[in-house]
Formats: structure tokens, sequence, C-alpha cells
């Protein structure tokens, strides 16, 4: 609990005054976000920011249920840093590249949605270049397709990378558009998932005029 209200009040007096007066978001079928867990959201990802931007579009409720799912090798094991992502952000930690033995990297994850919890997921795998999408990891279809009765959101942004993009440390205001997509399942087998999920990120790119994606 002292926790949880420590992530209430980060929200408030920090992050959501930074993401709508210093940012400022242009959303569009903002309706289409969750109302409720368990669910995945995917993004594209170019800025530390995006996590941020897409956990305040959320009713500060939700904060109990969010759970960011990221790189272990990049986040923990560096003091502050850890801590304000395990304890604060409540991260879901995942090896990258991890072999497929007799261990599940997504364990973690798939224990998270049996709670209903809402994952926060990006497939590219790590910060592309501004306006790019790079090539979706096969993770998320393994676990949309794992639990096909819960609901997949792909979620566009665009502008973050401008505002704190990869090597920088001070953001710059810059208004971000978003755009939400239908809610998908996955109901057919991996490879199909996934072209159909780049497919609707793809289309909501053009949504919101990303140049280079369309």
């Amino acid at each position: 609990m002292f926790y949880f209200i420590l992530r209430v009040i980060f929200h408030i007096f920090l992050l959501r005054p930074f993401m709508y007066v210093w940012v400022g978001f242009n959303v569009k079928h903002i309706e289409r976000l969750p109302q409720k867990g368990p669910a995945i959201i995917v993004g594209n990802h170019n800025s530390h920011l995006d996590t941020l931007a897409l956990e305040t579009l959320l009713p500060l409720h939700f904060l109990k249920k969010i759970r960011p799912v990221a790189a272990a090798d990049y986040f923990l094991g560096k003091g502050f840093l850890s801590w304000f992502m395990l304890r604060i952000m409540r991260i879901i930690p995942v090896c990258r590249g991890a072999s497929t033995g007799t261990s599940d990297p997504l364990a973690t994850c798939h224990e998270a949605l049996k709670r209903g919890h809402i994952l926060i997921i990006y497939p590219e795998g790590s910060r592309g270049s501004p306006g790019k999408m790079e090539e979706f990891k096969k993770g998320i279809a393994w676990l949309a397709t794992q639990h096909p009765d819960v609901p997949v959101y792909p979620v566009c942004l665009n502008g973050l990378g401008k505002v704190l993009p990869k090597g920088s440390i001070f953001p710059i205001p810059f208004f971000c558009d978003v755009a939400v997509g239908e809610t998908m399942y996955g109901t057919e087998d991996r490879g199909s998932f996934l072209c159909r999920l780049e497919s609707c990120m793809r289309s909501l790119a053009c949504e919101i005029k990303v140049q280079p994606w369309i």
C-alpha cells in the first residue's frame, strides 16, 4: 500500500502535470482503451516516455493493475532506477533474448494476466528511431495466443521520440499524437496474429500521419 500511495503521488503531482502541460496530447479513439483487466496494451516504442504517456491516459484507479513489461538487463541493478522501476512503476522485468528452455521468460506476464492486470508491451523490443517501426518480436504473439480471451489494444504513439529521444536527458516540449486501435484477440496462429497486429499499427500511423510508416 505504501508504494501504491507513492505511485499515486508521483502521478498526481509530477507525471500528469508534466504530460498535459509540458507535452500535451491529441488522442484519437481514447474510448477504446481498456475499461478493466486483464488486458494487454501494445505500443510502438521511441522513448522512455512511452510508458508514462500510456499510464497518463488511463484512470488513476487503474494504477494497481498497470504492469509495464520492461527489459531486466536495462532497468535492474542500477540503484535508484532499479528501485523506482520495481516499486513505483511496478514493471515486470523480462530477460531479452532468453533461450527457450525449461523456464518461460513470460511466466510472470502469464501470472499477471491471471490476476487481472493490464500489461504494457512494446513488441519492437527496444526504442527505435522516431517515426519508424521496427520488426515486431514474437513474444507478444506467444502471449496473446496463449490468452485468447484477453483483449489486446494496439496504440500508436507519435512525437514522444522528439520530446525525449534515445540518448537524451532533458525533455523538449512537443505536442504528441496518439491513436488507439480496435480491440484484438489472439484467436489465430501466432504468425497470423503478428501480421494482423503490425497491419493495425500501420493503419493507426496513417490516422496520425506518421509519414515514414505510410
